[in-house]
């Protein structure tokens, strides 16, 4: 492998937070948009977001939702009726306190005192409060529920740490709400949509996550419950992809969102919320990429195939051009992974090298190479993203199959990739998941510093809250370290904790995160 000579110019394992800056420009993901901790989304990165949004979409609406739109000022009045959701977001909240500007006399613009809002207004960090006063009016009688709704929007959380993606001040994102008639139901939908974003990840993203319960501490601000599916990255720190919140009656409470049950009575609503954002492509980046840059799964990719005629601005580039067009409809015609195949007959000018590590960068799954002479012989040279280089040769893993076969066989092949790096992933996962350390010696000799790529450690828990869960947090500040949720699907605990050093009720992740 020594002999390779990559796309990018830093490798992963000499500076992975620089290796995944690189990714998103060279794979033109997006850029700097000149407002601190907000980004431009360039086609590329947009296109595999609209992907992610369309097959979400369709699964949150199967399970019975319909999309609404809300404001993206909310009244500040909203937040204080509220006192731990706001205490939860406060220090992230921009604030409207003016509705116009005049100059300054200085050349510059500023507030006209004049304008000053008589309530200031919160741009949207989340939706609970002002869908409370919707929900409260809608909701009338036990025949209007459940209320199932959802939202696509952009929401403002003013973070003092930015990286493109992950954390951003501005991001897009899904958010849920629902209203319910009992806590069983309300707790069971809580479920259903974790479920709901498991399967996108793990089948649309190729992204392998454990669902469970977060801790006491990590729960979303006013929730009773908080469920979160979490990811491990190719540098062993956890990615939490998803989250979703049984409320209680906290919020409906505070909203008034009441119901008349069939008995006559009153009663306040259970709600839940729930959402996921463009933090997935960063999950996808991080857990898929190489050095090369991106490897896009095919069901999320804008284009699964990419056809690059090499055209030399000559007059047999029309053949060519035909030639390659006859591939693209056959292709275009036929069905992968449920879907009708998307693919590109790239015709940008450009020598053909430089358009196919284009792509590479970007991460398309199938890149097709044709020119004069492949024409003539009736073939094709193709090259699967997830396997770009033969290690033997050190040199691009070119197949060369006829015109004919590369039509009927790359649909398949599409779905063979996607099924490959979900594969890769869950292996890499698996293996750097620590099931042994019983001390908390132990757990500091394992996230010793200088150490690459440490991946998780399960421990035993106590569940501890108050007081005790406080001193747990600090023990795990001091390594970096956080607890990330109770997997649904591990063994019960069956001895002590390590932190409390008391009986363990349940199992829990231990990671560094992001």
């Amino acid at each position: 492998m020594s002999n390779i000579r990559h796309a990018l110019n830093i490798k992963r394992e000499d500076d992975f937070a620089q290796w995944y800056q690189t990714v998103i420009s060279e794979a033109e993901l997006a850029e700097e948009s000149g407002v601190r901790g907000c980004m431009v989304i360039k086609p590329w990165g947009y296109g595999i977001w609209e992907r992610i949004q369309r097959l979400l979409d369709d699964r949150i609406k199967a399970a019975g939702h319909e999309n609404v739109y809300f404001p993206i000022f909310i009244p500040l009045s909203n937040f204080e009726r509220e006192a731990d959701h706001v205490d939860g977001f406060a220090k992230e909240m921009a604030v409207v306190t003016h509705h116009r500007l005049i100059a300054d006399g200085e050349g510059g613009l500023k507030p006209d005192p004049e304008a000053k809002l008589e309530e200031p207004l919160i741009v949207r960090p989340t939706s609970e409060t002002i869908f409370g006063d919707a929900m409260a009016r809608w909701i009338q009688s036990w025949r209007d529920l459940p209320l199932l709704t959802n939202q696509w929007a952009n929401v403002v959380r003013w973070e003092m740490r930015t990286r493109m993606f992950l954390r951003t001040s501005e991001f897009l994102w899904q958010e849920g709400h629902t209203a319910h008639a009992t806590d069983a139901e309300a707790k069971e939908h809580t479920l259903t949509m974790l479920e709901v974003y498991r399967a996108c990840a793990e089948e649309d993203l190729a992204l392998p996550v454990i669902a469970g319960e977060k801790p006491e501490n990590e729960r979303f601000p006013g929730a009773v419950e908080t469920w979160s599916i979490e990811a491990m990255m190719q540098d062993g720190k956890a990615l939490q992809a998803g989250t979703s919140h049984y409320l209680g009656t906290n919020f409906s409470e505070a909203a008034g969102i009441k119901f008349q049950d069939r008995e006559g009575g009153e009663k306040f609503c259970h709600t839940t919320s729930w959402g996921v954002s463009t933090r997935m492509i960063g999950g996808v980046i991080m857990t898929h990429g190489d050095d090369d840059g991106l490897r896009v799964p095919p069901r999320i990719a804008p284009y699964q195939v990419v056809i690059l005629p090499m055209l030399r601005d000559k007059p047999e580039d029309d053949a060519l051009l035909e030639y390659c067009e006859v591939l693209r409809a056959k292709l275009a015609g036929q069905q992968t992974l449920g879907e009708p195949v998307r693919v590109l007959l790239d015709k940008k000018p450009g020598k053909a090298a430089a358009k196919r590590w284009d792509w590479v960068r970007k991460g398309a799954p199938i890149i097709i190479e044709v020119g004069g002479r492949d024409m003539d012989n009736g073939v094709v040279s193709l090259i699967r993203r997830d396997q770009l280089w033969n290690m033997e040769s050190g040199k691009a893993n070119f197949q060369t199959p006829s015109r004919d076969e590369a039509g009927e066989t790359i649909p398949a092949m599409l779905g063979e990739i996607q099924q490959a790096i979900f594969d890769e992933a869950a292996a890499r996962r698996d293996a750097n998941i620590v099931r042994d350390i019983d001390t908390m010696d132990g757990l500091r000799a394992y996230y010793a510093e200088g150490q690459k790529a440490p991946g998780w450690v399960e421990v035993q828990w106590s569940k501890p809250t108050g007081p005790a869960l406080e001193k747990v947090v600090e023990q795990l500040k001091e390594l970096k370290l956080t607890v990330r949720n109770v997997p649904m699907d591990r063994p019960d605990a069956d001895g002590t904790c390590i932190f409390t050093g008391e009986p363990a009720v349940e199992r829990i992740y231990v990671a560094k995160a992001y």
